[in-house]
């Protein structure tokens, strides 16, 4: 995405990213088109963050077993590791950037069909991660 683009808004929302989705999701608009592309462009971000690794070389991953055996939930999540290192170079950042973009569309259009509102969703997990704090461990 090119970042010279002016902003039209950076707080869309999610009501008003469903319903644009919804004006303009055409061509796959049958429940089993939009649930392909959704594992389609799953496949697309990760397929970006492998090339990421193994085309550009801008990041790598160093994989290596999780200890788990810190005294307190602070030690812990400092302990834990990503396995990520480096940066995503530009070119490498707005490939990843389009892919989630893409799935953030068949999402939106998802829950447009299914008669489900995604500003709701995002909010009862937002609120589901704030009541429950670290009972939520995911």
């Amino acid at each position: 995405m090119d970042k010279n683009i002016e902003n039209i808004d950076t707080n869309i929302n999610c009501n008003a990213f469903q319903e644009m989705t919804s004006n303009v999701l055409i061509r796959h608009k049958s429940i089993l088109d939009i649930i392909t592309k959704l594992d389609e462009y799953n496949a697309r971000i990760n397929r970006a963050v492998i090339k990421s690794v193994t085309s550009c070389g801008c990041i790598s991953i160093d994989a290596k077993k999780q200890e788990y055996n810190s005294e307190s939930l602070e030690e812990l999540k400092k302990s834990l590791k990503s396995h990520l290192e480096g940066e995503l170079c530009e070119v490498c950042s707005e490939k990843i950037e389009e892919e989630i973009g893409s799935y953030l569309f068949y999402l939106a259009a998802l829950c447009d069909t299914l008669g489900m509102n995604l500003s709701d969703i995002f909010n009862n997990e937002y609120n589901n991660l704030k009541t429950l704090g670290i009972y939520n461990l995911k």
